[in-house]
């Protein structure tokens, strides 16, 4: 094999990049670039949470951001404000924990499950970065 037809994925007739055919190559791609909107669509996302039968909700954006807070008149007790310190937290938790599992759903539907496999989200395959 000569310096030319290795720099250009080798002779075997295979064509392709590094022996991988074009065809793979172009699905890598396509994955990746679906992967890449899933993320970025993923991080603007907002997901509901919630704490006290509802009392307490809290929005967060895909990026863990928090959006807003809403915490119903009738839960706020001056005489008790740890348990509407911890309501809070925990619709924040919730929301987040929901945010999570959305993303994880999202990339294992485009995956078929092997997001781990390919790298996550980020796939960084060699050569399509």
């Amino acid at each position: 094999m000569n310096r030319q037809q290795r720099r250009h994925g080798g002779g075997g007739g295979s064509g392709g990049f590094g022996g991988i055919s074009p065809d793979l190559l172009k699905q890598a791609q396509e994955l990746q670039n679906k992967l890449m909107q899933a993320q970025q669509e993923a991080q603007t996302a907002v997901t509901e949470g919630s704490a006290g039968g509802g009392v307490v909700k809290a929005e967060v954006r895909g990026d863990m951001k928090i959006v807003s807070i809403t915490i119903e008149k009738d839960v706020v007790d001056p005489e008790d404000v740890e348990m509407l310190q911890d309501l809070v937290l925990a619709a924040i938790k919730d929301a987040q924990e929901k945010a999570e599992a959305k993303q994880a759903e999202t990339m294992n539907s485009l995956t078929g499950g092997l997001g781990g496999a390919l790298g996550g989200a980020g796939l960084n395959l060699p050569g399509l970065g």
